[in-house]
C-alpha cells in the first residue's frame, strides 16, 4: 500500500507545515539588567557598561557594541565576564553628552542565539541615527533553514532507533522485509543530511544571518570550537557506528536468520523417509535397518547445526541489542548536552532525564511507524509480535510520563508559566494530544487482544462465519508470508514457487499452461519460443499472483483492518506529537520567560517613589534622630535620593557625616555604597543612585553626629 510508503514523508511533512514559517526561536537567556539601566539618564560618563543575563552566555569580540549618537563605535576591547551571569565591555573616557545605543548578539548555554539593543543617555536624551530594531537572531531564511533542519533530525533519530528497536525487540524476522528496512535506512540518512545542514547553518545562523555565509569555512571552524559544533560532530561520529549497525541488521543477521530456517527445513525433510524406499516390497530388514540408522544421524547432526545456529544467532542479537543502545543513547546525548538539558537547575540530573526521555519518544513513535508498516506491507507479521509492541509501548509512555513530569516542573517552575507562557500553553497542548494518542492506544489494544496467528487462519474463519466459499487454504500461510518481500519481482516469484502451485502450475505430466489472465498473457503457440522469456513471463504472472493473494488475505482479515485502521489514526496524532514537542525544545522555558517579564515590567512601569523613616541613636550626647530616606522613582536603573534627618523635635539636625549602602543579598550584590552631598541643613542628597537590579534590597543608613559618635541602622524594602 502506498499508505506505508508515505509515512517517513507525512512525517517530514507534518513537521514542516507546522513550523517551516515559524518566528525566528525564541531565545532562552533573557536580558534581566544592565548598568546604565535601559532608558537611563546619567549625570556622568560611564567607563564600562554591563549586561545581566538570566544565564551565562557565550560571546565573541563583537557581542556587545556601544554606539554614540552619530553611530560611530565607542566600546573599546573584548567583551568581558567579571562575575557569573553579568558581562560587560569598556567604553572610551569622557564620552559626550547624548544617547548611545548598546547592541548585543550572544549564544544562550542552550545553543539559541540571543540578540537585541537599548538606549542610555549622559546629561540629556538627544536624536540618535542608530535604529535598534535589525533583524531578530536566528530569523530570517537562514533561520528557517535551520529550524526545518533541526525538526527533520528528530523525525530522523525516530525513524532509525525507532524502527531497528521493533525489529530487535519485537519482530526479528522484519528485518528480512524491504520496506521495513527502507524506513530504518530513511532515518539513518534523514538524520545524517539533517546533521550536516545544521553544522553549516550554525555559523551564519548565530551570526550574521546571511545566506552567502553558509559556506564560510572560517565560522565552521568558530562553530566545531563551540558545545553546539562539538555536540554535532559527535552525532556525525556515531551515526557512522549507526551504519555499520544497520548494515549488519539487514546484512549478516538477515542471513543468519535465513541459515537457521533452512537448517530447519531440512532437519525436517530428513526426518521423513523416502516413501519409494521403504514402502518397496523388496525392502529388506537389514535395508530398513541401515535406512534408519542413516535417518537418525542425519537428525542428530542437523540438530546439531541447528542449535549452533541458533546460539549464533542469540548472541548477535544481544550484541546487536547492546551496540544500538549504546547508539541511540549517545545519539540523544548529543542533543541533551546542547540544549535545554545542559543549562539551568539540576543538570546533573536534568540531561539524564532527558536522553531517557528522548529514547522513550523514539521506541514509541518510531515503533508506531515500523508497525504501520508493516500492517501495510508485510500483513503477516505475527501476533505475538503485535503484542510485543504493545507491551513496549505502554512503558514507553510511562517513561515519557515520568520524565516529562520532571522536566515540566524544571522548565516552568510555577504554576503561573503553565497558562501565562508560550512554553506552558505548548506543554498543555503537548499533554492533551498524548492523552488522544493513549486514548486511540487503548483501542489498538482491544484490536491486539483479537489477533490471530496468521491473517489465514483470520480469514478461514471469517469466511466461515459468512458462509462463504473460502479460497485461502493452509497452503496460502506460507504465501501470505512469502508475500512480505512481493515488491521485488525476483524475490516474490521465488516465493510463489516455494508456496505451492497457484491454479495455472503445471502439474506432473503435464504441459506448462500459462494463465491468460492479465496483459501480456499467452496461449500455446501464441507465446515466446524461448524457453527463458517464457521462464521470466510465468515468473513475473506468478509474482503477481503471489502479491494478489496477499493483498486479499490482508483484506479478508477484519481483525487485522481494524488494527491497522487504529494504529493509523495513532500514528497521525503523534505526528503533531512530535511537532509539539519539536517546538517546545526552540521556546523560551517558563520560568526564564516570567523572570525577563518582571525584570523588563520593573524597569519599563514608572514606580512610586520609596520613602523610609529610620529612627537613630548615636548614643552620645544629642545622639538621637530620624532619618527619613526618600528614593524616586525606585526603581531599575538611575535613581535620586534623599536624606532629611530630624531631632526628635522635628527640627532639621544638622549632623557631620551621612552614608548609605545598597545590598541585594539574594544575588550577591552590594553592598554599594553612596556619599550623598550635603544639601541644607539636615539634608543630604545624591542623583545617578544605580540600582541594576529588581529585588528586597538592604539599605544601611550610617549618621555619625560626633566625631566619635555614629551608628548604622538597616531596613528592608522593595526596589523594582
Amino acid at each position: 500500500m502506498r499508505a506505508a510508503r508515505l509515512v517517513p514523508a507525512l512525517l517530514l511533512v507534518v513537521v514542516g507545515v507546522l513550523f517551516g514559517g515559524a518566528a525566528p526561536a525564541s531565545a532562552h537567556a533573557a536580558l534581566l539588567g544592565s548598568d546604565p539601566a535601559q532608558g537611563s539618564v546619567v549625570d556622568t560618563a560611564p567607563t564600562r557598561v554591563t549586561l545581566t543575563f538570566s544565564e551565562q552566555v557565550a560571546f565573541s569580540g563583537n557581542s556587545l557594541r556601544v554606539l554614540d549618537p552619530k553611530g560611530q563605535r565607542v566600546d573599546t576591547g573584548k567583551p568581558f565576564n567579571p562575575s557569573g551571569t553579568v558581562y560587560g565591555v569598556k567604553v572610551r573616557t569622557g564620552l559626550a553628552r547624548g544617547t548611545y545605543t548598546v547592541t548585543y548578539q550572544v549564544v544562550s548555554a542552550d545553543s539559541h542565539p540571543v540578540a537585541g539593543a537599548f538606549t542610555f543617555s549622559i546629561g540629556a536624551p538627544s536624536a540618535t541615527t542608530v535604529s535598534p530594531t535589525e533583524q531578530a537572531a536566528g530569523g530570517g531564511v537562514v533561520g528557517g533553514l535551520y529550524g526545518f533542519a533541526r525538526y527533520v533530525s528528530y523525525a530522523g533519530f525516530i525513524l532509525l532507533v525507532g524502527g531497528a528497536a521493533f525489529v530487535l525487540a519485537c519482530w526479528q524476522r522484519g528485518a528480512g522485509v524491504r520496506a521495513v528496512q527502507r524506513l530504518v535506512v530513511t532515518g539513518w540518512v534523514t538524520l545524517t543530511a539533517a546533521t550536516l545542514a545544521l553544522l553549516l547553518l550554525r555559523g551564519s545562523y548565530t551570526g550574521s544571518g546571511k545566506v552567502a555565509d553558509i559556506f564560510d569555512l572560517s565560522l565552521i571552524g568558530q562553530v566545531l570550537a563551540t558545545k553546539s559544533g562539538a555536540a554535532l560532530v559527535s552525532r556525525l561520529l556515531l551515526l557512522a557506528a549507526g551504519a555499520l549497525f544497520v548494515a549488519v541488521l539487514f546484512g549478516a543477521y538477515v542471513r543468519r536468520d535465513a541459515d537457521s530456517a533452512e537448517t530447519a527445513d531440512v532437519g525436517g525433510e530428513a526426518g521423513v523417509p523416502d516413501a519409494g524406499a521403504s514402502g518397496s516390497p523388496t525392502s529388506t530388514g537389514t535395508g530398513e535397518a541401515a535406512g534408519t540408522d542413516s535417518t537418525s544421524a542425519a537428525d542428530t547432526a542437523d540438530g546439531a547445526d541447528a542449535a549452533d545456529l541458533a546460539a549464533e544467532k542469540r548472541d548477535l542479537t544481544f550484541g546487536l541489542a547492546v551496540g544500538g543502545a549504546v547508539v541511540a543513547a549517545g545519539l540523544a546525548a548529543t542533543w541533551a548536552m546542547a540544549e535545554h538539558a545542559s543549562t539551568g537547575i539540576q543538570t546533573g540530573l536534568a540531561m539524564p532525564v532527558d536522553i531517557l526521555h528522548l529514547l522513550a519518544v523514539a521506541v514509541w513513535l518510531g515503533g508506531l511507524a515500523a508497525l504501520l508498516v508493516a500492517l501495510y506491507r508485510a500483513p503477516s507479521i505475527e501476533a505475538a509480535a503485535v503484542r510485543r509492541f504493545s507491551r513496549i509501548a505502554f512503558g514507553s509512555v510511562l517513561a515519557l510520563a515520568a520524565t516529562g513530569i520532571y522536566q515540566s516542573w524544571r522548565q516552568l517552575g510555577s504554576w503561573s508559566a503553565l497558562t501565562g507562557t508560550t512554553y506552558g500553553q505548548l506543554l498543555l497542548s503537548k499533554v492533551g494530544l498524548i492523552a488522544v494518542v493513549i486514548g486511540i492506544a487503548w483501542g489498538s489494544r482491544r484490536w491486539t487482544a483479537r489477533l490471530a496467528d496468521t491473517p489465514a487462519e483470520a480469514a478461514n474463519a471469517h469466511a466461515s462465519a459468512h458462509g462463504t466459499q473460502s479460497t485461502v487454504t493452509a497452503r496460502t500461510t506460507a504465501e501470505g508470508a512469502g508475500a512480505d518481500r512481493a515488491e521485488d519481482p525476483g524475490t516474490a516469484s521465488e516465493t510463489a514457487s516455494e508456496a505451492g502451485e497457484g491454479p495455472d502450475t503445471p502439474q506432473d505430466g503435464e504441459k506448462p499452461k500459462v494463465s491468460g489472465r492479465g496483459a501480456g498473457s499467452v496461449r500455446g503457440s501464441d507465446g515466446p519460443s524461448d524457453p527463458s522469456e517464457r521462464a521470466a513471463q510465468l515468473a513475473r504472472q506468478r509474482a503477481a499472483m503471489a502479491t494478489a493473494r496477499a493483498r486479499r488475505i490482508r483484506d479478508a482479515d477484519p481483525v487485522r483492518s481494524g488494527l491497522r485502521r487504529s494504529v493509523l489514526a495513532e500514528a497521525a496524532v503523534a505526528l503533531v506529537v512530535l511537532a509539539v514537542t519539536t517546538a517546545l525544545t526552540t521556546t523560551e522555558p517558563g520560568r526564564t520567560a516570567e523572570a525577563a517579564r518582571a525584570a523588563t515590567s520593573s524597569s519599563a512601569q514608572p514606580s512610586e517613589p520609596m520613602s523610609l523613616k529610620i529612627p537613630f541613636d548615636t548614643g552620645g550626647q544629642d545622639g538621637a534622630g530620624t532619618a527619613q530616606l526618600t528614593l524616586e522613582p525606585a526603581r531599575v536603573g538611575s535613581n535620586t535620593m534623599h536624606i532629611l534627618v530630624t531631632r526628635p523635635d522635628g527640627k532639621a539636625f544638622d549632623v557631620p557625616e551621612v552614608k548609605v549602602a545598597f545590598t541585594l543579598s539574594a544575588k550577591s550584590i552590594g553592598p554599594l555604597s553612596v556619599d550623598p552631598e550635603r544639601i541644607a541643613t539636615g539634608h543630604w542628597a545624591a542623583n545617578g543612585v544605580q540600582i541594576p537590579m529588581a529585588g528586597d534590597w538592604k539599605i544601611s543608613v550610617t549618621v555619625r553626629t560626633s566625631d566619635i559618635d555614629q551608628v548604622t541602622v538597616t531596613k528592608n524594602a522593595k526596589i523594582g
